[in-house]
């Protein structure tokens, strides 16, 4: 399932927002794999990777360019819905992976790594 486009406005203006977001901190009841500073951003040139803020905007810009965004059921904690994009970023690497929760209002990251799975 993908998005509609109120949702879309609301995950990016969230984003752009730094009290509106906060990347997640670890537990078992909310698993995550924010790791912004091990990819790399193409726009940073020299090979530098992305900085927190840095993914944040890059999140807001994809959301607002009409990237696909999926739907996905959460197992942990279960009942809570997530959006995921997977994003190209090299052609000759693997997608960068994308996952966020909204709840109130403020967006939490959840994933922002190298895929694993193709």
């Amino acid at each position: 399932m993908s998005i509609d486009d109120s949702i879309r406005r609301q995950l990016a203006r969230a984003a752009r927002r730094p009290r509106s977001r906060n990347r997640g901190e670890f537990s078992p009841g909310r698993p995550t794999k924010w790791q912004p500073t091990q990819v790399i951003d193409p726009a940073g040139g020299l090979g530098a990777p992305f900085t927190n803020a840095g993914a944040w905007e890059f999140i807001a810009s994809k959301l607002e360019g009409g990237h696909r965004v999926d739907v996905i059921d959460l197992r942990k904690p279960q009942g809570a819905q997530a959006y995921v994009m997977k994003i190209e970023i090299d052609p000759n690497g693997p997608r960068l992976y994308v996952k966020v929760e909204f709840r109130a209002g403020k967006i939490l990251g959840r994933s922002f790594h190298y895929s694993e799975h193709e």
